[in-house]
């Protein structure tokens, strides 16, 4: 084999070498991103959740301080100014 052939031979396996280095590497960066995407879905659903809870425990207060709580017309003090809150 002649010089030129041999380094035409090594250039052209350390090219493919670096392009399937290249695309690994690629596709691991890619993974990551994919993941970080599922992780960021998972937070945001589990703050949805506690909103959630924390919503329906409010509300469930609120419906217990109605039941407990009376509430009187503003009509009957004089000074109302004569509208109702409600």
């Amino acid at each position: 084999m002649s010089r030129a052939s041999k380094l035409t031979l090594a250039a052209t396996g350390l090219g493919a070498a670096g392009i399937i280095y290249f695309v690994h590497w690629s596709q691991e960066q890619e993974k990551a991103s994919m993941h970080k995407g599922v992780e960021r879905d998972m937070e945001k659903q589990r703050v949805r959740q506690e909103r959630q809870a924390e919503f329906e425990m409010q509300k469930r207060l609120e419906e217990e301080y109605k039941k407990l709580q009376t509430v009187s017309s503003s009509i009957d003090e004089p000074s109302g100014g004569g509208k109702n809150p409600a």
